[in-house]
């Protein structure tokens, strides 16, 4: 799955003395941007669990630090919709909760900014496509939202740039037909 290649730096250089460079294999039906680590997690979250999908600004070293794996973050270089389709389209979302999706809100008192109703509406277009139209996407209150991402599996980091592009996904059970299950 990896070749790996671990070259010596020059001691005057202010790099550490190793790095590696990691080349990754590709899986079919797969999304390259989902790594091993990231595969991992989703495999590993049981029903009910959440994962968060945070932007670049999200304190998400110290918050993963309280999550259930406690790993560091998952780091992925691309913006939240693109985050959110590749992950979407393994994970099962829960459908026997309220809402299975949650994104970050601003506080009582502050407007949501243009780029983050943005972000916001690109999330929702995106879990729509990937899973489904009725998946139920609530909003959760800033300061709540970080006590809530610590209740999370992990954290998976992304480069969004744009004002309150975080998300929290809950996971759902695949039925017997291989699909998301819904109640009747």
């Amino acid at each position: 799955l990896f070749a790996t290649s671990i070259k010596k730096k020059k001691k005057s250089q202010r790099t550490p003395l190793l790095t590696c460079t990691t080349t990754m294999g590709l899986l079919k039906g797969i999304d390259p941007i989902l790594t091993a680590d990231l595969l991992w997690v989703l495999r590993a979250m049981g029903h009910g669990d959440r994962l968060a999908i945070v932007d670049c600004n999200f304190p998400a070293c110290q918050v993963a630090k309280s999550t259930i794996t406690g790993k560091d973050p998952i780091i992925l270089t691309v913006p939240l919709p693109q985050a959110v389709l590749a992950i979407c389209e393994l994970l099962p979302l829960d459908y026997f909760e309220e809402s299975s999706v949650f994104y970050m809100a601003p506080q009582d008192g502050v407007a949501m900014p243009p780029e983050g109703t943005e972000v916001i509406d690109e999330l929702k277009s995106t879990v729509a496509k990937a899973s489904s139209s009725d998946v139920s996407i609530a909003p959760v209150e800033r300061f709540q939202f970080y006590e809530e991402a610590k209740k999370c599996f992990a954290i998976v980091q992304t480069l969004e740039r744009r004002p309150y592009g975080n998300a929290i996904l809950v996971k759902g059970v695949i039925g017997p037909d291989g699909k998301d299950l819904k109640p009747n």
